[in-house]
């Protein structure tokens, strides 16, 4: 079964985001997955332009007019 580890990063600034997202993952074992919740707009571009960078699998969980939901695997594409 995967574990899910939850960061809430709505109203954390950029590039203060991403630096917790990284540690966040380092921290990770195999079987976990990270949730992260952000602010959409430039944190929302930064932070997935960097997992992106990083090789990181996430996928969109939820959406509305203020933030996005996003789940984290450590496991590289």
């Amino acid at each position: 079964m995967t574990a899910l580890k939850h960061l809430d990063l709505k109203s954390v600034p950029c590039p203060l985001n991403v630096v917790k997202i990284k540690l966040a993952l380092e921290k990770l074992s195999k079987n976990e997955q990270l949730i992260v919740e952000l602010d959409k707009g430039e944190p929302e571009e930064m932070v997935l332009n960097n997992l992106k960078e990083m090789g990181c699998l996430f996928q969109q969980i939820k959406e509305n007019e203020n933030f996005i939901k996003i789940k984290v695997s450590n496991e590289k594409k």
